[in-house]
């Protein structure tokens, strides 16, 4: 058994980002912050669902850089593979949601740049 605490969590970026709570052979969970005005860049996974739970706050998801989706608190969303998506929390509120990559596929996230306004980006052909 493997256990971890949100409160506990160690950001990537100091007290924002992306922060990985556990990790097996099936399954990669973690939790992201945001803070107003904070974004996760455009990415896709190739290999993995990526899902999202929101505990906390409300986020703007851009699926495929082409529609977006307000995501508030106790809602679930699930990017497939190949899916792109992008978080921006354009709210004045902080933003947190657990996040779950099932199958987990380290060095899976392909960065795909794009911001909402910009064109259609080139996405790179599949491996």
């Amino acid at each position: 058994m493997q256990s971890a605490n949100l409160h506990e969590a160690s950001y990537r970026h100091g007290d924002w980002g992306p922060a990985y709570l556990l990790h097996t052979d099936s399954l990669a969970l973690g939790v992201l912050r945001l803070r107003p005005g904070d974004s996760v860049e455009n990415h896709l996974h190739w290999h993995c669902d990526e899902s999202f739970v929101v505990v906390e706050g409300t986020v703007t998801l851009w699926l495929d850089a082409r529609e977006s989706v307000e995501l508030g608190e106790g809602e679930v969303h699930s990017c497939s593979p190949g899916e792109m998506h992008h978080l921006r929390n354009d709210s004045a509120q902080d933003f947190r949601c657990v996040f779950i990559k099932t199958p987990p596929s380290p060095g899976d996230t392909i960065p795909v740049p794009w911001q909402p306004g910009d064109p259609y980006p080139d996405v790179p052909a599949r491996p």
